[in-house]
């Protein structure tokens, strides 16, 4: 039986010029880093985000495909994307998971953990 998995990292950095302090816009790019750790050749197909802000405001996102791309990976293979964010405060959280599909057809979710949007050099 085949065993479909694809491991998940992300990196996160400030995107200054879309950041306007006086206005209450914070925005960060993150950089996906998506893995087929598994034994069959699998497909991302859609994405659902939860981006939260420092004051509890959730966002939800879902769609399909990644930056208009439904990367089809076989076993050992890499995609990475970046794509960026914005929210209400200095510092929130960024968490979601993709629909993936293998090539026989069966569905499964390759989960993001939750992770920080902040510039992180500024936190003390």
């Amino acid at each position: 039986m085949a065993h479909p998995h694809f491991h998940c990292s992300v990196a996160v950095e400030p995107l200054a010029e879309q950041t306007f302090p006086e206005r209450g816009e914070y925005a960060f790019t993150y950089t996906l880093t998506i893995e087929n750790r598994g034994d069959i050749t699998a497909q991302l197909v859609g994405r659902h985000w939860t981006i939260v802000d420092a004051n509890g405001a959730e966002q939800e996102v879902h769609g399909l495909a990644v930056v208009g791309h439904q990367p089809l990976l076989q076993p050992g293979e890499k995609f990475q994307y970046s794509s960026w964010a914005q929210i209400a405060t200095k510092q929130g959280t960024m968490s979601g998971r993709f629909l993936c599909v293998t090539d026989k057809a069966d569905v499964f979710y390759a989960d993001v953990p939750e992770f920080l949007l902040a510039d992180v050099g500024s936190l003390h």
